[in-house]
């Protein structure tokens, strides 16, 4: 009988950790518009895949949050969308803009008998690491310096808000945090707390 050759395990290298890929993790309203762009460009299916970063970005929607949204939860007549917070997220309901209405009203022409929002290509649910490869290849198709994630969306959403000045409570609820330090981070980040430090 042979020897038993016993190989060496390899150990996984160690992911870099975010602060050395990127030098922030949230994105700029004109960096998450060139990503719908680039997604409206590429890709066989460009109208589901622009509407996906615009909702992800405008509700600040986790991937898995993402990928679940169904039909019944959207309110054409009232112009809203009922956001099923998850990872013990606070659920609400948020109004729907006129780019988002005109976009899913064109979105469910194409996918009649979904009951999804956002499908495979074989109808069924999208998987999260599809959502993910969307997100990233429009980051990169738009030209961006930074290596995109999905969670920069929300992030984005996030920081969008608080640099308009809008109440921390107010941001809290629509992220849907439980625990308002979460939401702090956006407000810490905002320029408008340094607007009057010089007046030339």
């Amino acid at each position: 009988m042979g020897k038993l050759v016993v190989m060496p395990r390899t150990v996984p290298p160690k992911k870099a950790p975010n602060s050395q890929q990127r030098s922030r993790e949230h994105l700029f309203p004109h960096e998450v518009e060139a990503m719908i762009k680039a997604a409206h460009r590429v890709g066989r299916h460009p109208l589901r895949d622009s509407t996906l970063i615009l909702l992800a970005y405008r509700h600040g929607l986790r991937v898995s949050e993402l990928v679940s949204l169904r039909w019944e939860q959207v309110d054409f007549s009232c112009g809203t969308i009922y956001i099923n917070r998850l990872k013990n997220g606070v659920s609400s309901t948020h109004p729907l803009r006129g780019p988002e209405l005109r976009a899913l009203r064109q979105l469910q022409r194409e996918y009649p008998h979904s009951t999804y929002l956002f499908v495979s290509e074989r109808g069924a649910a999208m998987a999260a690491a599809t959502a993910r490869g969307i997100i990233e290849r429009a980051g990169e198709k738009a030209g961006l310096s930074l290596s995109v994630h999905p969670h920069m969306l929300r992030h984005a959403c996030g920081f969008y808000l608080a640099s308009k000045g809008h109440d921390t409570r107010a941001i809290q609820a629509y992220l849907g945090h439980k625990n308002i330090q979460h939401t702090v981070r956006y407000t810490e980040l905002s320029p408008l707390r340094f607007k009057d430090f010089w007046n030339d």
